[in-house]
């Protein structure tokens, strides 16, 4: 019985360690769901901060800016992400998150290399998404029906899309897609197409990017508000963050990712920006 005894205490304390590391990881869990807009950047900073604090556990989910900011209103996860300001989503009070901006990212409308077009005005852009322009040819393009892809209501880039473009007109009806990678796969094979994505998923040669009164879909032409379809990145949290949580969005909004990785994704540094924009959308340059 002493031997057996000493045989289990010899285990359990060779256990003990991987036991507490386990415990660990369980108090460190961040759950982080919301804009896919944003997934790309918080998966690699994700990735890249566990290989600095092993015992960290950031599990990132999409779903939408809607669902980013109901669920963390809710309590059910530590972050919501969003493209949009909260103030601006029924249902969600503002004044019970804290607003973590954490970088800028371009939206850009994207069209199926085989209908001819490469400009459109926001006039056209504005008539297409509405329902107005039905056909190619109306915008210089081929013979052929314009099909409209809509990202899901709840998209964070859809609002700002449409705010910006549509300006309180009603879209269309469409065929609705809850992510940027899948409208790019749906663009990208099926003729007649258009939609919109966010720039880090617009690196496909397979698409064609429509430049908007020939300015170019480029983050340098959106610092000054050339290109004008743009939209901040939030990291929201319930009241103040618990202590892991604060830790990676201060990670996050670290001199080392702003400059190095958020630029290598396609994002913009908060940084970079000579304007702002507030949730009503108007345009303000810094230093005024």
């Amino acid at each position: 019985m002493k031997k057996n005894n000493l045989g289990k205490l010899l285990i359990l304390m060779l256990c003990l360690p991987f036991i507490l590391m386990g415990c660990s990881q369980s108090r460190e869990k961040i759950t982080i769901v919301g804009s896919s807009a944003l997934q790309p950047l918080i998966e690699q900073a994700g990735n890249d901060y566990h290989l600095a604090h092993l015992s960290s556990n950031i599990v990132v989910q999409g779903g939408g800016s809607g669902t980013g900011l109901s669920q963390v209103q809710a309590g059910a996860v530590e972050v919501g992400t969003s493209d949009v300001f909260a103030e601006t989503q029924k249902g969600i009070d503002a004044k019970k998150l804290e607003d973590y901006p954490v970088a800028v990212v371009g939206i850009v409308p994207i069209a199926n290399k085989e209908t001819g077009v490469k400009n459109l005005s926001i006039k056209q852009l504005s008539d297409i998404f509405t329902g107005k322009i039905k056909n190619w040819r109306q915008v210089g393009g081929k013979n052929q029906s314009i099909i409209v892809i809509n990202r899901s209501r709840g998209s964070g880039t859809r609002s700002t899309f449409e705010d910006l473009i549509l300006k309180g007109k009603e879209a269309v009806n469409s065929q609705e897609q809850d992510s940027n990678g899948t409208v790019k796969k749906i663009v990208n094979s099926t003729p007649g197409t258009i939609s919109y994505i966010s720039f880090p998923y617009a690196n496909d040669q397979n698409i064609q990017k429509i430049s908007i009164n020939h300015i170019q879909p480029d983050n340098k032409n959106i610092p000054t508000n050339k290109w004008p379809l743009w939209s901040y990145e939030h990291m929201y949290t319930k009241g103040k963050p618990n202590k892991a949580t604060a830790a990676f969005i201060k990670y996050v909004l670290s001199k080392k990712v702003q400059r190095d990785l958020v630029p290598k994704i396609g994002y913009l540094s908060i940084h970079e920006m000579k304007v702002t924009r507030d949730s009503q959308n108007k345009v303000t340059k810094i230093g005024n």
